[in-house]
């Protein structure tokens, strides 16, 4: 037989075959008997709307040579 068989194959198998699920994976008896709930509150979908309005580009020449090296460099 293959050995890529028993090295997926077997860990399936055993892992199958326990018997109790690990701590982690169970859930606590507190979680389940407890449920607790955020109070829900409104809030209006365009609450943060701000209105803007279309403007004319500015000059790039001027932000681009405030924004190059002092001395040209570019490397």
């Amino acid at each position: 037989m293959k050995p890529s068989l028993f090295v997926v194959g077997l860990p399936l198998l055993v892992g199958g075959c326990a018997s109790t699920l690990p701590p982690d994976v169970v859930a606590s008896s507190a979680a389940v008997e407890q449920p607790s709930a955020r109070a829900i509150t409104y809030r209006s979908p365009i609450s943060g709307y701000e209105a803007r309005q279309p403007v004319d580009p500015k000059p790039w020449r001027r932000q681009n040579d405030l924004q190059s090296p002092a001395n040209g460099d570019a490397s």
